[in-house]
């Protein structure tokens, strides 16, 4: 790609906010560096939105990116692009593979998990509870965590003895400073657990989806069921998905909460809903700040003259789209929970919008409400500006959330 100096993304995520300002100043696309790999990250609302439903845009990195062995080869986050499942698929085949995740999230079935949900967050609040006055208390482990884990642990039938073993690898997905070699090795050994839990729900299957999966890749001869290859990249997809991004929105959320003071107020009164605290947060802070990659089909040319060319790797940046003044005002950077307008794309535009986007709401509101209403008091345990980022250039959250949850007696 002839582009001028890409800007370099930071692989630690450091200050997310000063880089959203920087590459929204480079105009509504600018070439990027991410992690050695050239590719336009896409900044402007209006040109992502319409990027994230073109036929011109592909995640197939297979087929639309011509340097895709080599890339797999070399980049950290090469399983990122190189999962065959519903992330990476493209035209009917992504049409294929959605039509079969889709059940799992219906409406039906979240308003059937809801008992569910209460039920995990009443029982960690509970375990809260038992913390003495004035001790500190780590919530993005107590909390942020174990809630989406044993959410989506019960909607896939992982065994509670077998969720912490998930839970490093999936951590290391999102890892942006691994070296490719430490990255592959924790590929290795996350098919290795998949393919377990597999080959265990094929001896003894049960009523959740991962049965589900195994029965449509076992039982459909026609061409429309999984491969073995998108039977266990599927489920890489759904348990890293759907635990990894909701663990940060609930950090965020309790954070912004905790270091806004008023904001928190207007919920406790009831002047605003939980939901409302929600939509703000995955506004303001979204879990996945950019999400790689997509791919240009033909030559696609900008407003401002520039042209992604063919093949051209495309990364949505999501936080920076998320707070541009030209979709939120001035005061975009703000976090204001009356905002009228929280419109975000969090979780994503077009046929690729998440799928789990209404369950990571529900959970969210859920921990929000019941956490605040049993620890009215409670606080952060150490200065806002002190708390450690999460080292990754896709996800956003905090190292730890440290509170108190009640004042010393």
């Amino acid at each position: 790609m002839s582009h001028p100096l890409p800007f370099v993304i930071d692989p630690a995520g450091a200050d997310r906010h000063a880089e959203y300002r920087a590459l929204r100043d480079r105009g509504p696309a600018t070439p990027v560096d991410v992690l050695g790999l050239r590719a336009w990250a896409v900044t402007d609302p209006a040109l992502l939105r319409t990027l994230l439903t073109s036929p011109d845009v592909s995640k197939n990195g297979r087929a639309h990116y011509p340097d895709f062995q080599r890339t797999m080869e070399t980049w950290p986050l090469a399983l990122w692009i190189g999962v065959q499942n519903m992330f990476t698929a493209y035209g009917a085949d992504h049409r294929r593979l959605r039509r079969m995740i889709a059940p799992a999230f219906s409406a039906r079935r979240i308003a059937e998990l809801k008992p569910t949900v209460r039920s995990l967050v009443t029982r960690l609040v509970d375990d809260l509870a038992t913390v003495p006055p004035g001790e500190v208390v780590d919530l993005r482990e107590r909390l942020a965590y174990p809630l989406p884990i044993a959410v989506i642990g019960h909607l896939m039938g992982v065994p509670e003895e077998r969720r912490d073993g998930f839970r490093q690898v999936v951590d290391n997905i999102f890892d942006s400073t691994l070296t490719p070699e430490q990255a592959q090795a924790n590929t290795a050994r996350l098919f290795e657990t998949i393919d377990r839990l597999i080959a265990a729900k094929r001896d003894d299957p049960g009523d959740d989806m991962t049965s589900l999966l195994i029965a449509a890749r076992d039982e459909e001869s026609d061409g429309t069921g999984l491969t073995d290859v998108e039977l266990r990249d599927t489920m890489i997809l759904m348990i890293s998905a759907g635990y990894e991004t909701t663990v940060n929105v609930i950090d965020q959320a309790v954070f912004a909460m905790l270091t806004s003071p008023g904001q928190l107020d207007l919920a406790r009164a009831g002047r605003v809903a939980w939901e409302d605290v929600v939509e703000e947060t995955l506004r303001a802070e979204p879990a996945i700040k950019y999400l790689p990659l997509r791919f240009a089909v033909t030559d696609i040319a900008l407003p401002d003259g520039q042209v992604i060319a063919a093949g051209d790797p495309i990364l949505p940046a999501y936080g920076a789209a998320n707070r541009h003044p030209d979709w939120h005002g001035p005061d975009a950077d703000t976090f204001d929970v009356t905002r009228a307008v929280k419109d975000h794309l969090t979780f994503g535009h077009g046929v690729h919008f998440c799928l789990g986007a209404p369950l990571a709401r529900l959970e969210v509101a859920e921990a929000l409400s019941q956490l605040f209403a049993r620890f009215p008091t409670m606080s952060l345990a150490a200065p806002a500006d002190t708390l450690r980022p999460i080292p990754t250039l896709i996800s956003n959250g905090h190292q730890e959330l440290p509170v108190y949850l009640r004042a010393a007696e």
